[in-house]
């Protein structure tokens, strides 16, 4: 689907180098079919030199003629960036989105350009173990959606969601969802500091107890209340730890947590001033 596609990514931040990085080693697209585009003329040396990608900081030059265009900007760049843009991709072209918070209807009226697909990436996408929600608008052709499959499978799994509100949905799950797991981390690494092991060892512990787990969730697939309930013997010291937690509303503070993601997510895309966000919902484009 790929192989002769020109591809040019507006905003050469992390995610996007996920994405060159992902299409070279695991989707067999030539560098030299690829350009970024930004405005900082160190990080696209180094860009061009880690990858042989072409590289420029003129975004209409990076655009011009191409077959896929992935906006990979910060949210608070992205009205500049569409009015820089307005008219100036090629209607035939796809418009691959991962804004975090910039809606269908934002982009193309934006753009004025019809065939867009809005993603959500996640920062394990860096190594090939991400997941990425993604919708497309009506406009965008079957062998257009294929190619948007095949681009974010170069990041580790792919899930097309026919409703948009999805997205805000998974920007507050899997989005920032490694925030959470790594502040899960941290606090156990702490603790086990706090027991007594030196910090090295805890964190090795504790890594592969993570890694552990989700191999064995992977490899025997059952609901993880079972899975937890075959590790809390009656009386044991898992029982003991798991009632402090729920004691402690361990539940209720991470959901509310997800849900306050859900709504920053949301506000962003009803536009609501950079001003007013205190922070982002996914790591550094």
């Amino acid at each position: 689907m790929l192989e002769d596609r020109k591809i040019s990514f507006v905003g050469p931040g992390t995610m996007a180098e996920a994405m060159v990085h992902g299409l070279i080693e695991r989707g067999g697209v030539p560098a030299a079919q690829m350009t970024l585009s930004g405005p900082r003329p160190g990080r696209l040396e180094r860009l061009a030199e880690n990858y042989a990608a072409k590289t420029t900081t003129d975004n209409h030059q990076a655009v011009k003629g191409a077959d896929v265009v992935v906006l990979s900007v910060k949210p608070q760049s992205l009205p500049d960036v569409l009015k820089e843009l307005r008219g100036a991709i090629d209607p035939k072209a796809l418009v691959l989105s991962i804004v975090a918070g910039a809606r269908l209807g934002t982009l193309t009226t934006g753009l004025k350009h019809a065939a867009i697909v809005r993603a959500m990436p996640n920062t394990p996408a860096q190594v090939g173990e991400g997941i990425t929600v993604w919708t497309a608008t009506p406009q965008a052709k079957d062998d257009q959606r294929q190619q948007a499959a095949a681009i974010l499978g170069a990041l580790g799994q792919e899930v097309f969601v026919e409703q948009e509100d999805y997205l805000d949905m998974a920007t507050a799950l899997s989005g920032t969802g490694p925030a959470y797991v790594y502040l899960f981390m941290e606090a156990m690494v702490d603790a086990g500091v706090h027991l007594g092991f030196p910090r090295r060892i805890a964190e090795q512990l504790v890594v592969q107890t993570i890694k552990g787990s989700v191999a064995y969730y992977e490899h025997s697939p059952r609901h993880m209340a079972r899975l937890r309930n075959e590790v809390t013997s009656p009386g044991g010291t898992s029982a003991a730890a798991l009632y402090y937690l729920e004691k402690a509303g361990f539940r209720t503070a991470l959901s509310r947590a997800i849900w306050a993601a859900y709504e920053r997510s949301a506000a962003l895309g009803r536009g609501r001033a950079v001003g007013d966000v205190d922070d982002e919902p996914q790591a550094d484009l």
